[in-house]
C-alpha cells in the first residue's frame, strides 16, 4: 500500500493549523527536525511537534536530522503525545546506530534509519531486524525545494533487493524532489512511502496532489 507524508517544512507557518488542515487526506504528516549541524538549517524541535501533535489528525512521521539524536529521542517521543508513528534517524549522524535503534524500540514507536544520496546501503543488513522503516534522501538533506536526484533510483531498488534476500520486512522511504513526475519513478524502484513537501504545500488544492500522487503510482 501507497502512502503519502506531506513533509511540514513546506507549510506556511504563519497559519500552520489552517495548512496542516488541507493535507488531511494523506497517511502521515512527516516532520524535519534540524539542528544546524548535521544539515545547515534550523528548523523545530519537541515544542512546534507538541503543538502540531494537538491540531493534526495524521500520525506523525519524525525525522531526525541531527547530531547524536539519542539525545532528544524522550523528548520528541514526549512531544508526540500518543501520535508518533515513526521516528527516524540518520545512520550517518549516530556513533552507535544499533543502540540508537534500540533505545526508539523501546518507546514502543517504529524505528527508522535514513541514508543521505551518497551514503552506501551495507550497513542497513547489521541492523534490519531493528528498522521498520528505511528513508533513502532522494536529494542532499537540510533543504526544502531541491530537484530530485535519478541517481538515487538504482539505489532505492538495491534497498529493495537487499530487503528480500535478507527475508526482513521494513518500508522504504523516499524524501526529496518527489511530485507526479517523479513518484511513478520511486514507485517502481521499490518505495512505498513518498514524502513531498513543495508540491503538496505549495499546490492551490493539497488534495489533488495527493490524490495525483496516489494514481500515478499505483501499486500492483
Amino acid at each position: 500500500m501507497l502512502k503519502i507524508a506531506p513533509s511540514l517544512l513546506a507549510a506556511d507557518f504563519t497559519c500552520l493549523e489552517q495548512d496542516i488542515a488541507r493535507v488531511d487526506k494523506a497517511d502521515y504528516l512527516h516532520l524535519d527536525v534540524m539542528d544546524g549541524r548535521f544539515v545547515p538549517n534550523i528548523s523545530f524541535g519537541p515544542p512546534v511537534i507538541a503543538a502540531v501533535a494537538k491540531i493534526t489528525p495524521l500520525p506523525l512521521d519524525v525525522h531526525l536530522m541531527i547530531e547524536e539524536p539519542e539525545r532528544l529521542l524522550y523528548d520528541i517521543f514526549k512531544a508526540g503525545q500518543g501520535k508518533i508513528d515513526c521516528i527516524t534517524v540518520h545512520g550517518e549522524a549516530c556513533r552507535h546506530l544499533h543502540r540508537t535503534l534500540q533505545e526508539i524500540k523501546n518507546l514502543n514507536v517504529k524505528a527508522g534509519v535514513a541514508l543521505n544520496p551518497a551514503t552506501p546501503i551495507g550497513s542497513l543488513k547489521y541492523v534490519a531486524s531493528l528498522v521498520d522503516r528505511v528513508l533513502i534522501m532522494t536529494v542532499n538533506p537540510g533543504f526544502g525545494g531541491q530537484a530530485f536526484l535519478g541517481e538515487t533510483i538504482p539505489k532505492i531498488e538495491d534497498t529493495a533487493g537487499l530487503l528480500k534476500s535478507l527475508g526482513v520486512s521494513f518500508e522504504i522511504e523516499v524524501d526529496g524532489g518527489i511530485d507526479p513526475k517523479t513518484a511513478p519513478l520511486v514507485v517502481a524502484a521499490g518505495a512505498r512511502v513518498l514524502v513531498a513537501g513543495s508540491a503538496i504545500f505549495g499546490a492551490d488544492h493539497p488534495h489533488e496532489v495527493i490524490r495525483e500522487l496516489r494514481e500515478s503510482s499505483k501499486v500492483n
